[in-house]
């Protein structure tokens, strides 16, 4: 298996998307780390496992905004693997936070270019790219978030951008299922990355306290679901939105 998880957005290369490329390597896929940041993929690269028989591990640098970046990556995949990648991971993902009555108009576009076009892109290069060879089956999976459900104060542009990614993946997954290919969302809740490191601790305090499961999440839970849904125990599953949450928001 060839497994392509888009890490950050920008650089970064860490938090669920590195935790994400661990566990496929972890399971014996060869992964390409593709980040914004040469540096960040590069350091991802290099924390992952390569001990089972034919892994090989690429990084790359790629902005999902851009057509022609994606374009150019999958061919290069195709040239390195001798095949497309038959798991997608879009992990890539900005904010720029403000409240509506104050947020600039390109403060929305950013976000929806590179959380909501990118996802496009990114599902659209990658499927076109296993129907045109004639692979038996493909599984991409987006990582939202369950602000894109509930909404958050602040986050008018990320709540529609991940609201839309929703929309956006049900509609992948009816088109292309005939394909075999399954396309599937997971919506973290509050994880422990390093931009939750920045988050003042009466903060963090008050967020854990409206979880269920009473404490933040870790960027591996969120790793460990989308393994479930690049695997064949999910073979039967698609078109829908797994929530790693610790129950936040239930009812």
């Amino acid at each position: 298996i060839v497994s392509l998880l888009f890490t950050s957005h920008p650089g970064g290369g860490s938090g669920i998307g590195r935790a994400v490329c661990q566990r496929f390597a972890s399971e014996g896929a060869s992964v390409v780390v593709a980040d914004i940041s040469e540096d960040s993929a590069n350091e991802t690269l290099g924390s992952l496992s390569h001990d089972l028989k034919g892994q090989a591990h690429m990084a790359a640098v790629v902005d999902v905004s851009s057509k022609q970046s994606l374009d150019k990556l999958v061919t290069s995949i195709q040239a390195h693997y001798f095949q497309p990648p038959s798991v997608c991971v879009n992990a890539a993902g900005i904010t720029q936070d403000d409240f509506l009555l104050r947020m600039e108009e390109e403060q929305f576009d950013r976000v929806i270019q590179v959380n909501l076009k990118g996802s496009f892109l990114v599902t659209q290069a990658v499927a076109q790219a296993l129907v045109a060879c004639g692979a038996p089956k493909g599984s991409i999976i987006t990582v939202g978030s369950i602000v894109g459900k509930v909404g958050n104060i602040g986050q008018a542009n990320y709540a529609s951008s991940k609201a839309g990614v929703e929309g956006l993946t049900r509609t992948a997954a009816k088109e292309l299922s005939r394909f075999g290919i399954r396309c599937n969302c997971v919506l973290p809740g509050f994880i422990l990355t390093p931009m939750t490191d920045k988050v003042p601790e009466k903060v963090i305090t008050k967020m854990t306290s409206l979880v269920p499961m009473g404490r933040m999440g870790e960027p591996a839970e969120v790793a460990d679901v989308c393994a479930f849904l690049a695997s064949d125990d999910s073979r039967y599953v698609t078109g829908i939105s797994i929530e790693v949450t610790g129950g936040l928001f239930i009812g």
